[in-house]
């Protein structure tokens, strides 16, 4: 098993690379092992070019357990997620352009324009900014990463989380896809956000499809009131 998962985190890993989702050797992948331990990536190695007994695993205090080389330096991250939220068992880390520039220029991934993404994601929020690799790098997403499983972090790329590696790394690639499309919709004379009925269905249908809660949608759109 284990030895399955460090070859998916690798498979993975080149995806994100291939799709230049992050540069030189930014951004880190984790996966909850037995025990309390977490697989991870390790620091100042090009996703693409992991091999699988590169990667390392740590425990939920940071301390190394397995593995001959450094611990990313953004374990603080992913271990309050795992604390934060149970039903994690994967979480990616990527610097996906696109989306980065939004959160540089100030403008939000606006959840009320893409249908597929109200329905999915909910919203893709932005966390205030906090220094990477640090306590405060962590923290300011922890109130977000509560109820999200696609977030943006002030100038420090994307965050996503999933029951599967799968399906982190597929959250990372709708939320950059989107930033695509609303960069687009920008230059073409701006975006128009969905009406308010089309919303109130998207955020039936969410519920529906036992993907989340409904009224985060309309929260997250002015719509809750």
């Amino acid at each position: 098993m284990e030895w399955q998962l460090r070859q998916e985190m690798v498979s993975i890993g080149k995806r994100i690379d291939d799709r230049r989702l992050v540069a030189a050797t930014d951004g880190n992948i984790s996966a909850r092992l037995h025990g309390g331990r977490i697989l991870m990536t390790p620091s100042g190695i090009a996703l693409g070019s992991l091999r699988p007994q590169d990667l390392v695993i740590i425990d939920h205090a940071g301390r190394l357990l397995s593995g001959t080389l450094k611990k990313s330096s953004e374990f603080r991250l992913h271990l309050m997620i795992y604390e934060e939220r149970r039903d994690v068992v994967a979480v990616v880390h990527a610097h996906p352009p696109i989306a980065n520039a939004f959160t540089f220029a100030g403008v939000p991934l606006d959840p009320c324009i893409v249908p597929e993404v109200v329905a999915t994601l909910g919203s893709i929020p932005t966390t205030d900014y906090g220094t990477p690799a640090t306590d405060e790098g962590a923290n300011v997403a922890r109130t977000l990463i509560a109820n999200h499983d696609a977030i943006m972090l002030q100038r420090h790329g994307s965050v996503t989380v999933g029951p599967t590696l799968l399906s982190a790394y597929q959250k990372l690639e709708k939320l950059e896809h989107t930033a695509e499309v609303l960069l687009a919709a920008h230059q073409l004379g701006g975006p128009k956000k969905l009406s308010k009925d089309e919303i109130l269905k998207l955020a039936r249908l969410r519920e529906d499809l036992g993907i989340g809660c409904g009224v985060e949608v309309l929260r997250a759109c002015g719509l809750d009131e």
